[in-house]
């Protein structure tokens, strides 16, 4: 008579290495996707082109997720989510090679395209496997872990990968990526579990989301503070470099305060949110606000640069937290959807945000982009300020 086998438990020490694999493939894909700021310069110089131009670096995987965060969610719904995570993180590696190896600018843009694929398919899909990896008392901490690779991109990859980038050039920055990401991908073969697929997010669930009050106020919120930010972060280096003077080295020093600065950031916007979630999307509305603003006017000396981007790190930190937490409370009853729908919202944002930054830089100059971007997050602060006041027909989370 046949037997059947049953799986062996997981251990808890397995289960907490399995989300720290989670957490280390999502800084490699936040690293990947944000190194060109800290190289801004250098790529644009090795191929002759404009720091407004370059900017495609950072518009391209942007756009790219924006689309595949629902079109691949949807199109491998049934496919087992270890596969599909180990099959993205492949293509992360082959992209950031690709780029380190390009002979021209479109070469650049075609593996910006393969990160932009992955950034969208592996948010959507792994952001919310906390739950199936470790016991339901330990999944708020291990979501926290996951969620920290986006500062911790910030704060330690994109540093560390402009200081390789000065000393050994940008195309080794990338090759130190693509080795990170096939690391990882051996981690994520060895320490996820079989993960078939639980819960179909289709079309319909999708646009059901999409119909919330909530879920538009936070689409609107997120739109206007994403593109005030990104419009202008992408630019920063060259700013660092043209206003402040700063030498290349001392730029990844810059970037890296305003990392550990978003770190401090995250953790005190996930405090203040469990009060007021709606205060604290206001509050860094305007601390973004008041730092690009201020830039052009006190940006020209290094102090003045270091302590805005402090202050502008400290707000942006809790940006997502934020604005995840507002579509998440809009539609607590679809929490795959409602994360397709902040991806998707977040990177087409960021994609457009740093187009549009870079017309303003081409056309004006560096200076003017931050105004622009300053006046938008305070647009940003405004508006979600008014409507979502008391009875303004706010989401449960925006009180």
């Amino acid at each position: 008579m046949p037997t059947t086998t049953l799986p062996r438990p997981r251990s808890p020490l397995i289960g907490r290495l399995a989300v720290v694999s989670l957490m280390l493939s999502i800084f490699a894909i936040v690293t990947s996707e944000i190194l060109p700021i800290g190289l801004l310069t250098d790529i644009g110089a090795d191929f002759g082109i404009s720091d407004g131009t370059t900017g495609l670096t950072m518009t391209l995987p942007g756009v790219v997720a924006a689309i595949a965060a629902p079109a691949v969610t949807v199109a491998t719904a049934r496919v087992d989510r270890r596969v599909m995570l180990c099959l993205l993180m492949a293509v992360l590696a082959a992209a950031d090679v690709l780029a380190a190896v390009a002979g021209s600018y479109e070469v650049v843009l075609v593996s910006r395209v393969l990160v932009g694929l992955t950034i969208g398919g592996f948010w959507s899909i792994g952001a919310g496997l906390a739950a199936r990896l470790v016991p339901p008392p330990a999944v708020g901490t291990a979501t926290a872990v996951i969620f920290s690779a986006v500062p911790l991109g910030s704060v330690l990859g994109v540093p560390a990968g402009t200081f390789v980038g000065h000393l050994a050039g940008w195309r080794a920055a990338f090759l130190v990526l693509a080795g990170l990401a096939v690391l990882v991908l051996a981690a994520l073969v060895i320490l996820l579990p079989p993960l078939p697929a639980e819960q179909v997010t289709s079309p319909r669930v999708l646009l059901a989301v999409l119909r919330r009050a909530g879920t538009r106020t936070a689409l609107l919120a997120t739109f206007l503070i994403v593109l005030a930010h990104f419009g202008t972060y992408t630019y920063v280096t060259p700013f660092l470099q043209h206003v402040t003077h700063l030498p290349p080295a001392a730029v990844g020093a810059v970037l890296l305060a305003y990392g550990v600065a978003g770190i401090a950031g995250n953790f005190l916007t996930g405090k203040v949110i469990a009060v007021s979630l709606r205060h604290a999307f206001v509050a860094n509305g305007c601390l973004i606000a008041a730092a690009t603003l201020l830039l052009p006017v006190a940006g020209g000396s290094p102090a003045g640069a270091v302590v805005l981007l402090v202050l502008w790190g400290l707000a942006y930190g809790g940006v997502p937290v934020c604005s995840q937490a507002w579509f998440m409370s809009a539609a607590p009853d679809a929490p795959e959807a409602a994360t397709v729908v902040f991806t998707s919202s977040f990177q087409a944002t960021f994609a457009l945000g740093a187009f549009l930054g870079g017309g303003v830089v081409d056309a004006f100059s560096v200076s003017t982009v931050m105004i622009c971007g300053g006046l938008t997050a305070a647009l940003m602060a405004a508006w979600l300020w008014i409507h979502s006041r008391p009875g303004s027909g706010s989401v449960k989370g925006g009180r």
